[in-house]
């Protein structure tokens, strides 16, 4: 089975189980009866039109835009970096010659996903594989500097689960799995601090912040525990889905804010110390036309920014909304499983098509579409001997972007990595990875670091 089946065969998962395991084939969420009840419609509210298309705007085009200087950036503790998953334009060699490469465990497959962000912090890079084990990797050579298995012994029903994720502050790693827990890692030896079990597992990676950690799990509960014991804290449960994708978001924080986005197509506020919800906007288009398309989820991170959240759902919706007021400022039809990128006068994103979007940050006006797929024909049938055993052709999907030197860098499933400039969007250069590539990159201490679905970590520079 390909990597893009696998990825085909595991979008939908159910959002409340019963064991630990987080696994598929129980639910079909396009046919048949359901045990879940179904939530209304009438208590979301559709916030694009039917007929909104993604154009280049007319006035747009051509024009130049500001974008922040790079800046030097020495560690990346969360999936996102800052507590409000947002970077700007980071500092980095853009030569993108392989540097090193460490496999650090099990990678993607029929029972295993690897779908945890590296994170680095302390000159270490800290990445989980598809079996819930947790590795520190030296920044500079590569070489592993401890690990740490948190598969559960003490509960035979987690035999099996992926998922999760990890995140770092105060010498301590935090770490969310689909084996039902949260834990807490000592950074630099990797001895396990605390570690408290969860209801359901946990596919999202966690964030830790001012003394909490904050975790989605895939019931659509955000969870909070406190940083130095593990205790738990306050719960805030989000409208329930039979069914949703394989990756899970981060929250974002704010000061007192701390913003979540669920399976449901939710996009929540919620005070920091309580849990008490400010606002709720619900990111549904109003023309859904398959059955994948009934799926709400928020998959990729919300971010904030200048006092706006940008968030996109894998039902066609990229929005920006006012962090105080829970008003969307505007919205666009942007099919995405990935996580935004705003920027001095723009934000960036990468639709679920493959189409790279550059629209301005205050209006949602697009300055220009760059199609990574563009040459990929769907449903074009090729290999084969005479059409016999033919089989037809996926269009590839891209990870998050992340901007470098002006460069806008976007890895994906043909195991490369493509680099766009970040003004115009023409593509400037593809460097191979050798893998394919589902988790957005991130850049520190000068270098870009890939990790691969089959559990190897890149160090570019």
């Amino acid at each position: 089975m390909t990597r893009r089946s696998r990825l085909i065969a595991l979008t939908v998962l159910a959002a409340v189980t019963l064991s630990g395991c987080a696994t598929v084939g129980k639910i079909n969420p396009f046919g048949g009866k359901s045990k879940h009840k179904e939530v209304a419609e009438g208590t979301r509210i559709d916030v694009v039109v039917a007929d909104q298309s993604l154009q280049v705007a007319d006035t747009l085009k051509g024009a130049d835009f500001f974008l922040p200087a790079p800046a030097a950036v020495d560690s990346w503790p969360l999936p996102g970096r800052s507590p409000e998953q947002s970077t700007e334009n980071v500092a980095a060699d853009l030569n993108l010659s392989v540097a090193w490469r460490h496999g650090f465990g099990e990678g993607s497959g029929r029972s295993a996903h690897v779908t945890a962000p590296p994170i680095m912090a302390d000159g270490k890079i800290f990445v989980m594989d598809g079996e819930a084990r947790v590795s520190a990797i030296d920044a500079k050579s590569g070489h592993q500097v401890w690990r740490t298995d948190m598969r559960p012994t003490e509960d035979k029903r987690d035999k099996q689960a992926f998922g999760g994720g990890l995140a770092y502050a105060d010498g301590k790693v935090y770490v969310s799995s689909g084996y039902r827990l949260v834990a807490q890692l000592d950074a630099s030896s990797g001895a396990v601090g605390w570690r408290t079990r969860t209801e359901q597992p946990v596919h999202a990676a966690p964030t830790a912040v001012a003394g909490r950690v904050m975790v989605v799990s895939i019931d659509n509960t955000l969870l909070t525990f406190d940083a130095a014991s593990g205790a738990p804290g306050w719960n805030y449960q989000a409208l329930t889905e039979p069914a949703r994708l394989i990756g899970a978001s981060s929250p974002a924080v704010s000061g007192d804010t701390v913003v979540a986005s669920f399976g449901s197509g939710e996009l929540v506020a919620l005070h920091v110390a309580n849990g008490n919800d400010l606002w709720n906007e619900a990111l549904s288009r109003a023309s859904r036309t398959n059955a994948l398309s009934e799926i709400r989820d928020i998959p990729g991170r919300p971010v904030i920014y200048q006092g706006d959240v940008f968030a996109v759902s894998h039902s066609g919706v990229l929005a920006a909304t006012d962090l105080r007021t829970g008003q969307a400022r505007w919205t666009l039809p942007v099919v995405g499983m990935t996580s935004p990128l705003p920027a001095g006068d723009v934000v960036y994103v990468v639709a679920k098509s493959g189409q790279v979007i550059c629209a301005a940050r205050e209006s949602g006006l697009i300055y220009w579409i760059q199609d990574l797929n563009a040459a990929v024909k769907k449903g074009k049938k090729k290999g084969g001997f005479l059409g016999v055993g033919a089989r037809r052709t996926t269009r590839p999907l891209w990870s998050s972007p992340l901007l470098v030197n002006n460069q806008l860098l976007v890895a994906g499933t043909t195991g490369e990595m493509v680099s766009l400039n970040a003004k115009t969007g023409a593509v400037d250069r593809r460097v191979k990875l050798g893998s394919s590539v589902l988790i957005g990159p991130i850049a520190a201490g000068g270098t870009v670091y890939v990790v691969t679905d089959k559990a190897d970590l890149i160090a570019l520079r």
